[in-house]
């Protein structure tokens, strides 16, 4: 960083500079340059459209010991021990052509660590995914599909607002019965997800007439477009398979995916691939719970830390379970036994901390969902109140967790703070959200991109954004165009926004925004004002 730069940084109100500012707008990485045939052709964590908020989740679940008597395997599995020597076993669905997904094949080959990863994640969920399959007669290819989608990650999600193991956008989440709220996200919990890809691929299935290679393009681009593309080609006489078919790139790519990992499993051997153990039995154990409780509590009644936990029960955004269910828990199925004598002892006020709570002057609902880490409606529902009215004064019971927020690492807000503070350039700009913003008006301002902030800061580029909310801008300092400088200006008589705008080069919105000024209509002489002005754009200061 040149050493000028050192000089020019400041602090501000609502907007916060770590390191210092260049204007040329151009981030530290290229995260959304067109694909090349040269980048890797599967969606894992170098994929710009696939974010993993939570590197580290499958060396947490790693650390969870797991031990099953062999006594209580099912014995429809009991051939093989390991469970990707089952699944392999029992492929036969796929009409595969190698030539054709050479290069998927390819790469796969050359990445035995990206299968390890794989593995860690997929331990503790793919007995169950498998489970689930065999139940409802479907292919175990599809077993694999998790692996294309989000390389095995609850926590994943893409910039198409697509979140959990099985990518669900938030509409199809809701349509195939994932309930998405502040508490808790459906599309991440292993169970409603996997339920929920089932019935959609069963769907996709019927709506194509038996035929998996059009169900599994569907399920990447949504059935009107691969129906679309299949009626094209007849009306032209052509092919209708799906290597005939016309279709986004993406989708292009989608099936060959899964199909390299189908023959690179049946097929092991020849093409020296790894697939690190995975013990062919059950792993996990659904608990049901009679109604909200801290996942600190949990915890400690199973045996596990809080992201131990959590890594098991991904659904889960806050400090505990969503008042309103799904009233279950996923643990170690050797933990089960532990877990339901403990839990049944506890009394309803043990499951959570309770705080009686005197309204102080000023105080709104609001106010306090944001300080106890709640919402304003569970406050309502608690203490039966019909409106958002409270009275100075009057006491009002309010759930808290039992330890730090901090120490529920794998919550939304400590996800995202994680995720923001992975350093990506040299300058870290905190931006706090005003009324009306938007991620486009913000790209314009910090010329940067809407994807590159939204993936920054765990977003969808599709995302309303809250007045209060934090955001992070990353900036690369090493090229700067221009640069800005803090300064203080003293209002003058006459003086208006307007008039102080045009001389410094900024917007109005940005004075309002640096002051604080929403709400106060006029400018008083002698007042005080902060500004970010580009000293190479602007005269005299």
């Amino acid at each position: 960083m040149r050493t000028v730069l050192l000089l020019l940084c400041g602090v501000l109100s609502v907007v916060t500079i770590s390191g210092c500012v260049s204007t040329d707008g151009k981030s530290a990485f290229g995260l959304y340059a067109n694909k090349t045939a040269s980048q890797s052709p599967v969606q894992d964590e170098t994929d710009p459209d696939i974010v993993h908020p939570v590197a580290e989740i499958a060396e947490t679940l790693d650390n969870i010991i797991v031990e099953t008597p062999q006594s209580e395997l099912p014995k429809a599995i009991k051939p093989t021990n390991d469970l990707w020597q089952y699944i392999a076993q029992n492929l036969d669905t796929l009409a595969i052509d190698k030539q054709q997904i050479q290069s998927q094949i390819d790469w796969y080959a050359k990445h035995p660590n990206y299968m390890k990863r794989i593995s860690q994640r997929a331990k503790f969920f793919l007995y169950y995914i498998v489970q689930e399959l065999e139940a409802n007669n479907m292919p175990l290819e599809l077993a694999l599909l998790p692996i294309v989608e989000s390389s095995f990650d609850p926590f994943a999600y893409s910039h198409g607002s697509a979140a959990g193991m099985w990518q669900f956008i938030p509409g199809t989440g809701k349509r195939f019965g994932m309930q998405q709220t502040w508490w808790y996200d459906g599309r991440r919990d292993i169970i409603a997800s996997t339920q929920g890809a089932i019935d959609y691929l069963q769907y996709l299935h019927k709506f194509f007439d038996g035929n998996w290679e059009h169900a599994l393009a569907a399920y990447n681009s949504g059935e009107g477009r691969v129906r679309n593309a299949i009626r094209k080609n007849k009306r032209s006489g052509k092919a209708t398979d799906f290597w005939s078919l016309k279709l986004p790139k993406e989708t292009q790519g989608y099936v060959p995916k899964l199909m390299a990992l189908v023959v690179l499993l049946k097929e092991a051997e020849t093409y020296q691939m790894v697939w690190p153990h995975i013990p062919n039995q059950p792993m996990i154990d659904v608990v049901e719970i009679d109604g909200q409780v801290d996942l600190a509590k949990a915890a400690e009644l199973a045996g596990l830390s809080v992201n131990e936990l959590h890594a098991l029960n991904p659904g889960f955004n806050r400090w505990a379970t969503d008042p309103k269910g799904p009233h279950r828990l996923v643990l170690p199925i050797d933990r089960t036994e532990q877990f339901t004598r403990e839990f049944a002892a506890l009394s309803e006020s043990d499951k959570v901390q309770w705080v009686r709570h005197k309204v102080q002057p000023g105080e709104s609902l609001g106010v306090l969902a944001q300080k106890y880490a709640t919402t304003v409606h569970v406050i309502k529902d608690i203490n039966d109140l019909k409106s958002n009215v409270i009275i100075a004064g009057k006491h009002l019971l309010v759930p808290q967790s039992l330890t730090s927020l901090e120490n529920y690492g794998l919550s939304e807000e400590q996800r995202t703070a994680r995720l923001q503070n992975r350093k990506k350039a040299d300058v870290n700009i905190k931006h706090v959200i005003q009324s009306g913003d938007t991620l486009w008006d913000l790209a314009q301002q910090y010329k940067v991109s809407t994807r590159e902030i939204a993936s920054w800061n765990g977003l969808s580029p599709k995302d309303y954004l809250k007045p209060g909310q934090t955001l992070v801008i990353w900036y690369e300092a090493d090229k700067p165009v221009g640069i800005q400088r803090k300064v203080t200006y003293t209002v003058r008589r006459g003086d208006s926004l307007a008039q102080i705008g045009q001389k410094f080069n900024v917007k109005i919105a940005q004075i309002k925004q640096w002051n604080n000024l929403f709400g106060q209509k006029y400018l008083q002489p002698g007042q005080k004002l902060t500004l970010i002005v580009d000293v190479t754009r602007t005269g005299t200061i």
